[in-house]
């Protein structure tokens, strides 16, 4: 944990849209690395696409766990994949959308604490705008930071959603409540990091970890020739030009109010690939 002057400080790396098997790869490969190289307290990785492409699994889930990720977000992909239901009932690092409606599987937020640090609380939360129906999210923030407040002053929150509007208004609503907030969803990482009046980071989208060669993530033709021809196409995972994306926070441990932000993107070498 560095120390900044008189101010303990948490660093935290959170890991955007993990994206198949290449995204998998590049987390095995950097992650590791970069507790080393970056002196990181703390990762948090949205894996809702890990598996194949969508969707997450156990099996899936165990890789980045084994490569350092202290606890996993998701999104709409939240059901693609059956398996699924067995990491929302037996897995404490895996939270999804906490606006899903009462009595659905799982946690919509989690506490975490490494050793010689403070807890962490980490929040996952859905838009409503272009996305499938749910709850609103503006209210299920509320009544999960009142929780979370009880027990920590970190708190992180991945905002899985379409516009960037929903997401800085949500970054607005919850300034000074939260440490940061970080969205997910789009795949392309966003140049709008920032901290805002309250110390709350904030950057509209992490872009995704995986191939990079894509469109966001699957192969090019496939999409091409759907948006020419309207007719069913299979979206298969790309394969080059894979990197890392995210962004690492300075958190002030005493306050919870964020320090720095700054964004990340790795290359992963083609040795790797």
């Amino acid at each position: 944990m560095p120390n900044f002057g008189s101010l303990l400080v948490v660093k935290l790396l959170f890991i955007g849209d993990i994206v198949g098997k290449p995204g998998r790869k590049a987390v095995r490969y950097f992650l590791p690395r970069m507790r080393d190289s970056l002196d990181l307290d703390f990762v948090i990785a949205n894996g809702e696409n890990m598996a194949g492409g969508s969707g997450v699994t156990p099996s899936t889930a165990s890789e980045v766990f084994e490569a350092g990720v202290d606890v996993m977000t998701c999104g709409d992909h939240l059901w693609d994949k059956r398996e699924v239901v067995s990491l929302l009932k037996n897995e404490p690092r895996f939270v999804r959308p906490n606006n899903y409606p009462e009595g659905t599987p799982g946690q919509g937020y989690c506490i975490q604490q490494n050793a010689n640090l403070p807890p962490v609380g980490v929040l996952n939360l859905q838009g409503q705008t272009f996305m499938r129906p749910i709850e609103n999210p503006f209210f299920s923030a509320d009544a999960a930071i009142n929780e979370l407040k009880k027990k920590t002053n970190i708190i992180f929150v991945d905002m899985h959603a379409e516009t960037t509007s929903e997401k800085i208004a949500m970054g607005r609503f919850l300034d000074g409540r939260v440490s940061a907030l970080i969205g997910t969803h789009t795949h392309v990482q966003t140049a709008d990091e920032q901290i805002f009046p309250g110390g709350t980071a904030f950057l509209c989208d992490a872009g995704c970890t995986g191939p990079q060669e894509s469109i966001l993530g699957r192969e090019i033709e496939p999409i091409i020739q759907r948006f020419l021809t309207h007719q069913p196409q299979r979206f298969g995972v790309a394969t080059k030009r894979v990197t890392l994306n995210g962004a690492v926070v300075d958190i002030d441990e005493d306050t919870g109010r964020s320090i720095s932000i700054k964004r990340i993107s790795e290359m992963l070498p083609d040795s790797q690939i």
